[in-house]
């Protein structure tokens, strides 16, 4: 049954939204000013919420695009792709704003990324197998196993998808068999590309086991038709979990660690290394952040959740002192070899848990806290205020975790004084935030 259905807005999700009669219905593909058929997939049982499938476009929105790529609706990597940008933009500007109200001080306007396609530095892709037997690298369409292929996916740099299409077909040249999730057969499970400033590309195969007979003759070979690939790295991944990534690495081909260049701060990058996926925005916040913690030539500053260090290498020249916390082992490796190369040294990298780290420090005059989508522990937070730095800057990509732990640092004595958001994944619903909290008298 088709049911007609306006849409009105986004949901957090970046799925269209629009109401019959009771219900809120949430639509892959919707844009702001539609009218639309649409066909019920799925009414939830807790609340007035339906899920549908976009049928025909009746009437389009003055803001509606035909989408870059192929696949925008099926991946469920890019919902808001058929939106012209600016509203994408003025979408997320309200979702900080209804979030924060109360908590983050004055809100600023949102820094667009100015690259909005072929932004991604890394691409993530799951190994699959066609009916007959052709591999596939690609995504789990929206709430299932399904894989979808992301051949000619334009979000990702220049390098990236060319060289994803001749993997998948010397994979099935070389009869590279895919692993499968529920039977535990096969070999190749993830296939990570990442791209450094200059175009070359670090190339990471993950398998289910060591044994790899293809490996070698197959890393070879993609660097003789792509040059730019600087290397091709085996990471063995043999747990029955979700983890993408496992332990034991492998070089195959070349170098197992890629170089890269943010702003004025040079990394490297191993295969594992986590790191910021839009490069260009990440300068931004990188300087932005400097620019609000302010650093004197004599001031310690607590980088916690410090990943590869990129905001501690930024900070460095301009403050007496650093620390870099970090619980990842490799990310830990990359920062110390980072600051090491670059001279940099009034950096010390403490590999430990953050709230471990702030337990054997001091004192700090400043504190930047860069947590993963969950926020921080309440411990951290605790532990961060007792370091009486005179001012935090948060730097968040989830807002609700932002929002309780906003409210947290308020009753340890640290105000919010602005929050300043920023784009780094255009087409998505997803927003990266930087607060800046001074000490109030009533810190502890």
């Amino acid at each position: 049954m088709l049911l007609a259905l306006d849409c009105t807005g986004f949901d957090q999700d970046g799925l269209g939204i629009g109401a019959v009669g009771d219900q809120t219905v949430h639509v892959a593909g919707a844009v702001p000013g539609d009218r639309l058929e649409v066909a019920i997939l799925h009414r939830s049982p807790h609340g007035p919420h339906a899920w549908a499938r976009l049928v025909r476009v009746v009437g389009a929105s003055p803001d509606r695009l035909a989408p870059a790529c192929p696949n925008v609706g099926r991946c469920g990597g890019c919902m808001m792709q058929c939106a012209a940008y600016p509203l994408q933009v003025a979408h997320k500007q309200v979702q900080v704003e209804r979030a924060l109200t109360g908590l983050g001080g004055a809100i600023e306007p949102l820094v667009p990324s100015p690259r909005v396609l072929g932004y991604r530095n890394k691409v993530k892709l799951v190994a699959a197998a066609r009916p007959g037997g052709a591999v596939v690298l690609g995504a789990y369409a929206p709430r299932s196993h399904r894989i979808i292929d992301m051949a000619g996916c334009r979000v990702g740099e220049p390098p990236l998808d060319p060289i994803a299409r001749t993997l998948a077909r010397l994979c099935s040249q070389h009869a590279v068999v895919p692993f499968h999730e529920r039977t535990h057969k096969g070999t190749l499970r993830y296939v990570i590309l990442r791209a450094n400033h200059e175009g070359r590309v670090l190339a990471v195969l993950v398998t289910a086991a060591r044994a790899f007979a293809a490996g070698g003759a197959l890393a070879q070979e993609l660097h003789a038709q792509h040059p730019e690939v600087a290397g091709v790295v085996q990471n063995v991944n043999p747990a029955r979990g979700g983890a993408l990534l496992g332990a034991e690495e492998h070089p195959l081909h070349g170098a197992a660690e890629l170089p890269d260049r943010v702003g004025e701060v040079g990394l490297k990058l191993s295969a594992r290394a986590f790191f910021q996926i839009n490069r260009v925005q990440a300068a931004a916040l990188y300087q932005a952040t400097l620019a609000a913690a302010a650093p004197t030539g004599s001031d310690t500053v607590v980088d916690f959740y410090s990943g590869v260090g990129g905001i501690a290498l930024t900070v460095a020249p301009h403050a007496g002192r650093v620390l870099a916390v970090e619980s990842d082992p490799a990310a830990a490796d990359c920062a110390r070899r980072s600051a090491s190369a670059a001279g940099l040294g009034n950096v010390s990298v403490v590999a430990a848990d953050a709230t471990a780290g702030a337990a054997i420090i001091e004192r700090a005059d400043l504190v930047i806290l860069d947590p993963p989508r969950k926020g921080c522990a309440a411990d951290l937070l605790r532990a961060a205020a007792r370091l009486r730095p005179r001012r935090m800057v948060y730097v968040s990509c989830s807002l609700p975790a932002l929002a309780r732990d906003l409210s947290t640092l308020q009753a340890l004595g640290y105000q919010a004084a602005w929050t300043r958001p920023f784009d780094l994944f255009p087409h998505t619903p997803h927003i990266e935030t930087l607060t800046v909290l001074d000490r109030t008298t009533r810190a502890a």
